[in-house]
C-alpha cells in the first residue's frame, strides 16, 4: 500500500532539508520552489500528482522553507547547484529512472542549470518562469513594494501576526495574476515561513546576494534533455519575453503560455500546470516529443 504525502528530512549535498514526498510510479519529479519560497508551493501540485499515482519529490531549497541557511562564504548558485545535483541523485538511486525536474522562477534556472550539465540522470526539464533571463527589476519590485517597505521601516518589532499579514499582501499583489483571488490557506502557506521581520531581512539579504549571480548565468547551448518551458502571461515579477532566449537557443523547446496566470501557476492555476507537465512527459516517455 502506498503512503500519502510523507514529510521528512533529508540531507543533501551537505545541506539538511524538508522533503515532501509522493510514492507513485511513472518518471520521478523533482520539484524546485523559487525566490523566499519553500516546498509547500508545490502542495496543490503534489495532490494532483497523488490522484494520478505520481511519484515526486519536493524540497526547500538552502536559506529558505525549514532548511539549512546558506554558506556564507560559497556562491549562492554554485551552492544550489551542489544540492541539485545531490537530489537528482537521490532521486534517480531510489527508483533507478531518470528524473523530470520542474521549478519556478529561482527553480527554474537551478533546473535549466543542471540540465547544461550532462553526468546527470536527467529525463527533462520544465522551468516555470525562470528568473536570470531578462532582468526587469523583479527584486527591486519586493523590495519597493509599500508592504515590505513599512514592515521594514517600523521603529518596534511587530507581532507574528501583523508580520505574516504584511507579507501575505505582498505575495498577493507580486505573484498572483488576480491577487484577491488568492485563499487565505495559499497566504497561509507561504507566510508561515515568514513570522518576524528579522525573517523577511534575512530573506531579502539572500536575495542581494544571488542577483549579481543571475546575470548571464545560462549556458544553454549546453542543454541536451528535452525543455518544457511554462510560463503564465500576467507574470509581474519575470517577464514571459525572456522565453526568447531559451527558444532561440533551444528551438525544440515546447513552450507553454497560461492564459491569465502570473508568477507562480503551481499555486494559481496547479491543475492546468500539471494537465501541462504530465501530457508533456507522456510525450517524452512514448518517444513523441523532441
Amino acid at each position: 500500500m502506498r503512503e500519502p504525502l510523507v514529510e521528512h528530512r533529508l540531507t543533501l549535498g551537505g545541506a539538511r532539508t524538508r522533503a515532501l514526498e509522493l510514492e507513485g510510479d511513472g518518471p520521478p519529479l523533482l520539484l524546485l520552489h523559487g525566490f523566499a519560497d519553500s516546498a509547500d508551493t508545490w502542495r496543490s501540485v503534489l495532490d494532483l500528482l497523488a490522484r494520478r499515482g505520481r511519484r515526486a519529490l519536493a524540497v526547500d531549497l538552502p536559506g529558505y522553507g525549514a532548511a539549512d541557511p546558506l554558506a556564507p562564504d560559497v556562491a549562492v548558485l554554485e551552492q544550489y547547484r551542489t544540492f541539485a545535483r545531490a537530489a537528482i541523485a537521490h532521486v534517480a538511486a531510489e527508483r533507478g529512472e531518470d528524473v523530470v525536474v520542474c521549478g519556478n522562477s529561482l527553480g527554474g534556472v537551478v533546473a535549466l542549470r543542471a540540465a547544461e550539465e550532462d553526468d546527470l540522470p536527467l529525463a527533462a526539464v520544465v522551468p516555470v518562469a525562470p528568473a536570470g533571463l531578462d532582468m526587469p527589476g523583479w527584486f527591486r519590485l519586493i523590495e519597493r513594494d509599500p508592504f515590505v517597505r513599512g514592515l521594514l521601516a517600523a521603529p518596534v518589532p511587530l507581532p507574528e501576526l501583523l508580520v505574516r499579514t504584511v507579507v501575505g499582501e505582498a505575495y498577493r499583489a507580486l505573484a498572483f495574476a488576480r491577487p484577491r483571488a488568492a485563499t487565505a490557506e495559499l497566504v497561509a502557506s507561504f507566510t508561515q515561513h515568514h513570522r518576524s521581520r528579522d525573517a523577511v531581512a534575512a530573506v531579502l539579504a539572500n536575495g542581494r546576494r544571488l542577483l549579481p549571480e543571475l546575470h548571464d548565468c545560462l549556458e544553454l547551448e549546453r542543454v541536451r534533455c528535452p525543455v518544457l518551458l511554462v510560463w503564465g502571461d500576467r507574470d509581474r515579477m519575470v517577464t514571459h519575453a525572456g522565453s526568447r532566449r531559451i527558444m532561440e537557443a533551444l528551438p525544440d523547446t515546447t513552450y507553454v503560455l497560461l492564459e491569465g496566470v502570473g508568477h507562480c501557476p503551481q499555486v494559481e492555476a496547479p491543475q492546468r500546470l500539471v494537465d501541462v507537465l504530465e501530457e508533456f512527459v507522456a510525450a517524452q516517455a512514448s518517444g513523441a516529443g523532441r
